[in-house]
């Protein structure tokens, strides 16, 4: 199958691979468009070995179930989206077929294109392991009581785990409020924001301190890198708090928890990171919590309750892969994913 590969060299180029074949409690998905995230390359610039495919974010339609998945869970034909490990043995989402975990994926309502869907997995799945299994915060299901608001801090809002965070924050009845570009305020207010804070401006930690009156306690970090974790724990109140980072960082205040968790974890096995290598031990009872957060946004997407983030469908499929990855590189994605077809790949 066609498939964009490792070289070795810290590259990846259009090449074959083997058509993978769904193991015990997998599903085999013909890959329809597949969505690109900054792992994707953080990933394959530390590998030196070659063939392996990449790529993490998928959607597309099942083709085969493997042994051992319960009953009805998955059907054949049934449109899908989700996320893999890309850069591993089994395979990634850069590719014609990938296998994923059957009871991880997302079921896709009619009318929502591969496209778009495309998107959700990974940065959908990451906003919910941010939400509620680091910050434990109301749910949709169970939302929070207006007698008893609760106000969280999306560092980032225009991201794309951003825009996940902020419309499943909102649906649990969370007064959610934002940083994001001057340019992107009007993409992320419409999606729950209360508030929306230019986090160019220097004295954007102030401003959102004067705003909750020095009583903010909860913030997720949608960016954690350069000065944003910083920022991020200085905007809350006087009495702390703690920040949910998606990447491994740190805020340096005393009285900030800082946390973060791979989503990776949502699989429920043990793995080996890529260089660095830190051994990451088996959590079953995450993949039982994302097993939970795969079937909400399901339902969230086919009540229409959670819109799906912005993409821009680039040509030629997976042959210009390299090209794009370096567009993202130099900064040039703002509020938007990369979305492969995997049919115009020549």
């Amino acid at each position: 199958m066609k498939a964009c590969i490792t070289t070795g060299d810290g590259k990846v180029a259009l090449g074959t691979a083997p058509k993978p074949q769904a193991g015990p409690g997998q599903i085999l998905v013909k890959v329809v468009a597949a969505a690109q995230n900054p792992p994707d390359w953080y990933l394959y610039e530390r590998l030196i070995t070659t063939g392996l495919v990449i790529g993490h974010d998928f959607a597309g339609v099942v083709e085969e179930i493997g042994p051992d998945v319960p009953t009805g869970v998955r059907k054949i034909g049934e449109h899908v989206a989700g996320f893999v490990r890309g850069g591993q043995h089994q395979g990634g989402a850069f590719a014609e077929y990938c296998v994923a975990d059957a009871e991880l994926v997302i079921s896709l309502p009619d009318g929502l294109s591969f496209e778009e869907a495309s998107s959700v997995g990974f940065a959908g799945l990451t906003a919910c392991q941010a939400l509620w299994q680091s910050q434990r915060l109301p749910t949709p299901n169970e939302p929070a009581k207006e007698s008893f608001p609760v106000c969280i801090l999306v560092w980032g809002g225009s991201s794309s785990v951003g825009q996940y965070v902020v419309q499943l924050a909102k649906l649990s009845g969370l007064q959610v409020i934002a940083t994001a570009s001057l340019k992107n305020q009007d993409l992320v207010k419409p999606l729950g924001a209360d508030a929306v804070f230019d986090y160019r401006d220097n004295d954007v930690s102030q401003k959102i301190r004067e705003f909750t009156d020095n009583k903010l306690v909860y913030a997720i970090d949608c960016i954690s890198e350069g000065d944003t974790p910083k920022l991020a724990g200085e905007s809350l109140g006087t009495e702390g708090g703690h920040v949910t980072l998606v990447l491994n960082a740190q805020v340096p205040r005393e009285d900030v928890k800082s946390e973060f968790h791979l989503v990776y974890t949502l699989f429920g096995e043990a793995f080996l990171t890529s260089p660095p290598i830190y051994d990451i031990p088996a959590y079953p009872e995450r993949r039982e919590l994302g097993k939970t957060w795969a079937k909400l946004l399901s339902e969230l997407l086919s009540s229409g309750k959670l819109k799906t983030t912005p993409v821009k469908a680039v040509p030629n499929g997976l042959a210009d892969v390299p090209r794009w990855i370096e567009y993202h590189q130099q900064g040039k994605v703002s509020a938007e994913k990369i979305v492969y077809r995997i049919a115009d790949t020549p």
